[in-house]
């Protein structure tokens, strides 16, 4: 087997962290219990605080970021896997501290990883990725609670988690209202299927202004935090839901008690990291089977890792828009 892999190496000087493609070795991984040669990663706003030297992400340096894989088992002590499976592999510990799907090969322990569902390929698995099992699991919440028809508002439209969660949402037959900061009407309508979109500051003015604002939407999945998700608790209908799974936009929520007491509205959380096993099996068959994008192809765009460090201050910068897939060369 070969010993040395190509990957993205982010080191700590002075202070100062550096990105660079390098040359590897097997011997740098972990000892776990499943060798996995990574086809393809993903990029997320998580690998670009992790490159960027974000001591909330990542604490030991020089590391490879990267918190998904997708790729092919090529040696296990596990009895739940063997040679040749291809497997997927996302959140847990991958990518912060330990080495990531940035790297040629990762060694993980076998808990982390699922079988590659039928119905997708390595390369569809990782247009889906953490944003798209982060999505999933959205959506989950939500119909899980009743809620099957109606109006949703999803923020954070053109990034990774919301253009996945507009393009679910639209197939399985919602309104979708698109709340976005980017002039981007043919990517939104025609590519994910919303059926109206919002700039941040008229949703601002429209349903963060009052305690309680109308009660147009059947519910909603924010991606931003903030003023946003403030926002949607205060617009959703009676018995509504909001989901809520990041922090781009601003980690604090200022709000009242009364989209709870006179609506009844629950907040949900969502820790895609750190997910069930049995949950992510479930939402990934569902995402290979009904709920994969119509237009999937479309919303991703495939990339190498000498163009990681310039896609991942796109991310940090919030101009990416749909998701950016790395693939390995062979």
């Amino acid at each position: 087997m070969e010993q040395e892999f190509n990957g993205l190496l982010v080191s700590q000087q002075d202070g100062i962290f550096s990105s660079e493609v390098k040359i590897l070795n097997l011997a740098d991984l972990p000892g776990d219990d499943l060798l996995i040669k990574v086809n393809y990663s993903s990029l997320n706003y998580k690998d670009a605080l992790s490159a960027s030297g974000n001591k909330g992400v990542t604490r030991r340096f020089p590391h490879v970021p990267g918190i998904d894989a997708a790729g092919i088992v090529v040696a296990s002590k596990s009895s739940g896997f063997t040679e040749g499976d291809q497997v997927i592999v996302t959140g847990f510990d991958l990518g912060m501290n330990t080495w990531g799907g940035f790297g040629g090969y990762i060694r993980v322990p076998s808990q982390w990883a699922i079988r590659l569902p039928d119905g997708l390929n390595l390369k569809e698995s990782m247009s889906l990725g953490t944003a798209g099992l982060t999505a999933g699991l959205s959506v989950d919440k939500i119909v899980s609670a009743g809620i099957n028809s109606g109006t949703i508002v999803i923020s954070g439209a053109t990034g990774g988690v919301g253009s996945m969660a507009t393009a679910i949402m639209s197939k399985l037959g919602f309104e979708v209202t698109a709340i976005s900061g980017k002039k981007e009407n043919h990517f939104l309508r025609s590519v994910l299927g919303a059926s109206s979109i919002l700039d941040r500051e008229e949703f601002l003015e429209k349903y963060n202004s009052k305690p309680l604002s109308p009660a147009d939407f059947s519910a909603g999945i924010d991606n931003v935090g903030g003023s946003i998700l403030s926002g949607m608790l205060k617009s959703v209908k009676q018995n509504g839901m909001v989901t809520c799974c990041g922090n781009v936009a601003s980690a604090d929520l200022n709000t009242t008690v009364f989209p709870f007491i006179l609506r009844g509205a629950t907040l949900a959380g969502i820790d895609s990291a750190q997910a069930d096993i049995n949950w992510r099996k479930k939402v990934w068959a569902l995402l290979a089977s009904d709920w994969k994008p119509f237009r999937l192809d479309e919303m991703v765009q495939e990339i190498g890792l000498d163009q990681l460090p310039q896609k991942l201050e796109e991310l940090l910068q919030g101009k990416a828009r749909g998701r950016y897939v790395l693939k390995h060369e062979d």
